[in-house]
């Protein structure tokens, strides 16, 4: 229904009104506080030569403060100044009045009234609106139910400060603000929703905060969506005890982070951590590596070049737990030969400190400890120890040493005999107290020497190379595994499945520096990490607060990856585990295509529910031969019928440059998407299919020649991505007839 058509516009027209007039008057006052503010810090520092410096410190301070808050009112102000609210609820909290409360991005309070006039869409009352039914409903606030009565829910839309519709939402009502949603253009960049969520989408961004939970989202139904608002809802609970740079999204990709750039700072949530596995690894570790091409094992498989099997045999073997227990063994024997360099400590014949008591501190009362982190708290034991040790030395020696002079003194009379004695007593004195104080000095910085750095990259090296070492710690495997795990590296090569034993091992021997410690992660297309990349996390981050989200159709890394959550599971007992199983994505004729895949990969994962949206059905368009001509002319067709972002996937990275270069001499309109990329509207974008999960586009034209689409597991699962891409319409270029067939 159009804004005009309904009986409450003009109400509800006077009511943006106010509430637009009201922010504008803020965005007034706080732009003046930052002027005082900033004038204030100016004078302060100006005066910091006439005043106590401890007090013009103050004054900076505490102006750099109130110059914060205004300014990060003000931003909060301008980003929602456009479309101040999306919702309104008609609810009656216990034996309080009837309210209409209007819901939107964020909060905002009359400063003299404290009325609400925007409430946050994350705060407990909201969860009504998305979770409530109309009548008599309750809602948790920190842990205590509250009741209420719901009476009615409303949707808005309103762009550019313009109410353009109203629609009175109730339980036998289709949800239309989100069919619209569903029905509009995809800007290739994510659409934040939080006007749209669904319930079953709210219960999981709700979830317990404090404990762990896995989510099995089918494509499309809104995972990294979850994820983002489920951050934002963490930093609006809990950020008083958790800082945003505290918590950390992993992303699959650098080009899935710039996918996301522009929401996260629309939820509040621009200032988190945003990395790939990769680069956090060697951001934390601090070792320069010289990765090998991550893809490569995918385009072997994809290209049929798998042959024996050795190297994916081998990268899922890196990724296992017992890979994780064979470096639990390696820590286990570089502790013991750590220990074994204990020795008494001494300061001339003087014992210190015996070596069994260090090598129990070091093995038994530390051992909750990082191995290097295990030696600086013995450094400092010995520190104290020797400082207290040496005075008592020194100490009882000049005691000593008094005593013989008197009695050498007055206890000789012969001269010679006297002077001699003295003599040489007080030259022993003052040469041997100041040795043994400037050993005494030097006594800890002596002894540690013996106690190298644990340089990782060498010591993980030593394990993949020496056979000893391997018979040691890999008993279980057999004398050919050995041999061929041996062979597989005997030339220096770093692979992505060796992050998580060199961050494993780091947090074992050195421990992760506080800047690199996240009190808790989120980690979209969870289906490619390994159960070790799991375990490594936990151990090096030290706690289990994960979001984890993926879709095990989609695993096309499952060669060093997770095939189903159970050790996942295992390795976060607390956790809670949830399914989602509709799609908000595609339409039903494309999701109907796409189950026909999903039916001969996991018979165990159930079929994606689309959301009620017609469509297109998708369109095979014969072709023997990749023919960029006909490609341009889907495209083309495309954008007649008004969409805007439109993909080309292939299968593979080498033929997805080969497309690209071929389309690129008939047409400036092209763009091959890779790691770095900026996704761009308008252009028509090339993207290997291992990149283009996650991402969503208006429509999708899918081709492989070179390598075609064949019966075999990845191919099923590039496919099954693929084509659960587009929103509206999907082509598939080439012979897919086979494949597709019931």
């Amino acid at each position: 229904m159009s804004a005009e058509d309904h009986p409450d516009y003009g109400m509800e027209s006077e009511r943006l009104a106010y509430t637009k007039e009201y922010m504008e008057k803020l965005l007034g006052e706080t732009q003046r506080e930052e002027e005082i503010s900033r004038e204030n810090i100016r004078q302060a520092i100006g005066n910091a030569e006439h005043l106590d410096s401890s007090q013009s410190y103050i004054n900076v301070l505490t102006n750099a403060r109130f110059f914060e808050m205004a300014a990060t009112q003000r931003e909060g102000l301008e980003a929602i100044r456009q479309s101040p609210y999306f919702a309104r609820i008609h609810f009656k909290k216990g034996e309080e009045p009837a309210e209409l409360l209007y819901i939107g991005k964020t909060s905002l309070f009359h400063r003299e009234t404290q009325e609400p006039i925007i409430v946050d869409w994350r705060s407990p009352v909201a969860n009504v609106y998305y979770d409530g039914r109309l009548g008599e409903v309750t809602y948790d606030v920190n842990g205590e139910e509250n009741a209420g009565h719901l009476y009615a829910k409303r949707q808005y839309k309103i762009e550019e400060g313009e109410l353009l519709g109203i629609r009175d939402v109730d339980l036998t009502t289709n949800d239309e603000l989100l069919q619209e949603a569903l029905a509009g253009k995809a800007d290739v960049r994510l659409t934040e929703i939080v006007s749209t969520i669904q319930k079953e989408q709210n219960d999981i961004i709700r979830a317990n905060l404090k404990r762990p939970i896995i989510v099995q989202g089918a494509a499309g139904s809104g995972k990294t969506t979850i994820a983002l608002h489920r951050i934002s809802y963490f930093l609006y609970t809990l950020g008083a005890d958790f800082p945003s740079d505290k918590l950390m999204i992993l992303a699959p990709s650098r080009l899935f982070i710039g996918y996301i750039a522009d929401v996260l700072p629309e939820l509040g949530v621009g200032k988190i951590k945003q990395t790939t596995f990769t680069d956090y690894v060697l951001g934390a570790t601090g070792l320069k590596l010289k990765l090998s091409n991550p893809d490569e094992k995918l385009a072997m498989l994809a290209e049929g070049r798998e042959g024996s099997g050795s190297a994916t045999g081998i990268a899922k073997m890196k990724g296992s737990l017992q890979y994780r227990n064979q470096m639990d063994r390696y820590v286990k024997i570089i502790e013991r030969e750590t220990a074994e360099l204990f020795e008494d400590v001494f300061i001339e014949k003087y014992r210190i400190i015996r070596k069994e008591r260090l090598q129990r501190l070091f093995i038994k009362e530390f051992s909750y400890l990082p191995l290097q982190k295990r030696l600086e708290r013995i450094r400092a034991i010995l520190k104290t120890e020797v400082n207290r040790k040496l005075k008592e030395i020194l100490g009882t020696l000049e005691k000593r040493y008094n005593e013989a002079l008197d009695k050498a003194l007055f206890g000789i009379r012969d001269d010679a005999r006297r002077k001699e004695k003295t003599t040489r007593l007080i030259d022993e004195r003052d040469e041997r107290l100041p040795s043994i104080r400037t050993e005494g000095k030097k006594t800890v910085s002596t002894y540690m020497k013996r106690f190298r750095k644990y340089n990782i990259k060498t010591l993980y090296r030593h394990w993949l190379s020496d056979s000893s070492t391997l018979e040691r710690t890999a008993a279980e495997w057999t004398d050919p595994e050995r041999q061929r795990f041996l062979k597989a590296h005997e030339k220096e090569r770093w692979e992505v499945e060796d992050l998580a034993a060199l961050y494993y091992l780091h947090s074992k021997l050195n421990g992760v520096d506080e800047r690199w410690k996240m009190r808790a992660v989120f980690i979209d297309e969870a289906q490619d990490y390994s159960a070790f990349q799991f375990a490594a996390l936990k151990e090096g981050l030290g706690t289990d607060m994960f979001t984890i989200v993926g879709d095990l159709a989609q695993g096309i890394h499952s060669y060093r990856s997770v095939t189903n959550w159970e050790p996942v599971l295992g390795l976060f007992p607390r956790a809670a585990y949830r399914t989602l199983q509709k799609s908000y994505r595609t339409t039903i004729e494309i999701m109907e295509t796409a189950n026909r895949m999903l039916r001969k990969m996991n018979p165990d994962l159930p079929l994606v529910e689309p959301v009620v949206r017609h469509g297109r059905p998708p369109v095979l368009h014969a072709a023997a031969s990749f023919d960029p001509m006909q490609i341009l002319g889907i495209a083309e067709d495309i954008r007649q019928r008004g969409f805007r972002s439109v993909a080309l996937i292939t299968k593979t990275a080498k033929e997805a440059k080969k497309m690209h270069r071929m389309l690129a001499v008939e047409s400036t309109e092209v763009r091959l998407l890779d790691e770095q990329s900026e996704p761009e509207q308008d252009r028509l974008l090339v993207v290997p299919g291992h990149l283009a999960k996650g991402l969503e586009f208006d429509a999708v034209i899918v081709a492989a020649f070179e390598f075609p689409f064949e019966e075999r597991e990845i191919d099923r699962k590039l496919l099954y991505v693929a084509m659960t891409r587009p929103m509206h319409e999907l082509h598939l270029v080439g012979d897919f007839g086979r494949l597709l067939g019931d």
